[in-house]
């Protein structure tokens, strides 16, 4: 049975011909290529020198002289960068920076909103500042989260666009404007939630947590290939 890869996701198909379309990013069957199977590899080697010269008689069996090969020439390696902006990158992508920086939002914004809806509902500053705290953590963190997403999709994705990208850059987007938008509007306005526009500043909470979760679940799609 051959097995094919997808040149974007490196998701693995086994079947005698490649998907119409991959079942984890969703590009065309095009871009599989075809991996080698060692089975058949193995199956196809050549018989020993020994198998060899008894099938052709007593006359093959005389030991030739043997000749030194010279070793095998290997592939050359990828040239590394040349300047600090080449290896920061290659740095992040082998290290996995862009995982590990959305793990800080996170796990941060179910808190803030939370905060945020228990103190619009028991009517308390506390949780309004706590949540507000949590916040700004979160808008820091977001710089190298979207910076590092988009190094990935840049060069480890070929900045594919099928369904599955459009909808995890929609997300992250979506997720960046609302938390820019929460943060501007409680600045200028510390009471939003006393006032009659607080569960619009609520729904704008829960369109940011929901559109996060969307952006982390296509992103383990990717990751875990399923």
């Amino acid at each position: 049975m051959k097995r094919w890869q997808c040149s974007v996701c490196k998701y693995i198909h086994t079947g005698d011909t490649p998907p119409e379309k991959c079942p984890v990013c969703g590009v065309s069957g095009k871009k599989f290529v075809l991996l080698e199977d060692e089975a058949e590899i193995q199956g196809s080697e050549k018989p020993t020198a020994s198998a060899a010269a008894k099938a052709q008689g007593p006359s093959a069996e005389q030991p030739r002289p043997q000749t030194k090969a010279g070793p095998a020439a290997k592939p050359s390696p990828p040239p590394a960068p040349a300047t600090l902006y080449g290896k920061l990158i290659e740095f992040m992508l082998k290290h996995h920076i862009h995982p590990i920086s959305v793990h800080f939002p996170n796990g941060i914004l179910p808190v803030s909103v939370i905060l945020f809806v228990l103190a619009w509902l028991f009517d308390s500053e506390l949780m309004v500042k706590a949540g507000f705290i949590n916040l700004i953590f979160v808008i820091l963190a977001l710089p190298l989260v979207l910076f590092s997403g988009f190094m990935e999709w840049t060069r480890k994705y070929n900045q594919a666009l099928t369904l599955i990208f459009k909808i995890k850059i929609l997300a992250a987007s979506l997720t960046t404007a609302s938390c820019v938008i929460v943060v501007a509007w409680y600045l200028i306005d510390p009471l939003v939630l006393s006032s009659s526009l607080a569960w619009i500043f609520i729904l704008v909470n829960i369109i940011m947590l929901t559109a996060a979760g969307v952006a982390g679940l296509i992103g383990g799609r990717l990751v875990f290939k399923d």
